[in-house]
């Protein structure tokens, strides 16, 4: 019957039942199968499940959203995907460093879909504590690397953190360095640098810049022009994985192929500065040509 009368079940829903729909005459039977047509893949910065694997009680997806760039309803459907997949219910945590970005996203947001309005939860900038203290600093690392990317142009809080990395003995301080540095405004990371024991290599973080500067050691250790350019290219390619790994990111077989192969030093730097950035590995090569 609605298969030869589309027009019946919008007529029921809009005459009959009161639910608003758009009045127009266009109305035709579609693939039943929602799978048929095109889709972009929902990749999330990061999703958590609280429970059983097999039955999940619970996801968290989290964004880290530096400005307004992404649109409020890519992360309803991020939630509707979510939910579907899993079963359970799922909160949607996004971390903003800026005032203006954490308001922006702290709005319920219209799904477009009647009866589906998101509500996600929005760490910003009155909501991490500013960390002035070493002590305090170590004691929760991952909240003074917050405290960095949000409250860093304050100087004591750059030197709490780095006077907490110098003080740990975790096999994690590395990466806390890293984490840092990536999610930091150029302000901040210039403060680190500034901070941070430094060396010649003046782009990366104190981290990078350590394992590039042994590169550039070894290379004159085999003492020829061949070996320390291929040295340098196998350090540079270990700093965009490095990065990469740090933030976070998937990188599949072809990414790190592609990576490893690169003999080219240039090329493999300006992956490097691009790895602080973007969003996935395969985002790398968008804008290089490479």
């Amino acid at each position: 019957m609605f298969t030869e009368q589309p027009e019946l079940a919008v007529q029921i829903l809009r005459d009959h039942m009161g639910v608003p729909l758009p009045d127009t005459p266009l109305v035709r039977q579609e693939e039943r199968t929602f799978n048929t047509r095109s889709s972009d893949d929902f990749d999330a910065d990061v999703v958590l499940s609280l429970g059983p694997h097999t039955s999940p009680l619970h996801a968290v997806i989290i964004e880290v959203q530096q400005d307004k760039s992404k649109e409020p309803k890519q992360l309803s459907r991020y939630a509707a995907a979510l939910w579907l997949l899993m079963k359970c219910d799922v909160t949607v945590l996004i971390v903003c460093p800026d005032r203006a970005a954490a308001k922006y996203y702290a709005q319920p947001i219209d799904s477009g879909l009647t009866g589906y309005r998101l509500q996600a939860q929005v760490l910003g900038p009155d909501d991490i504590p500013v960390i002035t203290d070493a002590t305090q600093a170590a004691a929760n690392m991952a909240l003074a690397v917050m405290s960095v990317m949000v409250h860093g142009k304050q100087r004591k809080v750059v030197e709490a953190f780095t006077t907490a990395l110098n003080d740990s003995a975790t096999d994690y301080a590395t990466k806390y360095t890293e984490y840092a540095y990536s999610m930091s405004s150029f302000e901040i990371r210039c403060l680190l640098e500034e901070l941070m024991a430094s060396t010649s290599w003046p782009v990366y973080s104190p981290f990078a810049r350590e394992h590039y500067g042994r590169g550039l050691e070894e290379g004159k250790v085999e003492g020829r022009a061949e070996g320390q350019a291929e040295g340098k290219a196998r350090e540079a390619a270990k700093l965009v994985l490095l990065f990469l790994s740090a933030r976070g990111l998937d990188v599949t077989d072809d990414v790190r192929i592609r990576i490893t192969d690169c003999t080219d030093v240039e090329t493999l730097e300006a992956w490097a500065v691009r790895a602080a950035t973007v969003q996935t590995a395969d985002e790398l090569f968008d804008e290089s040509g490479q």
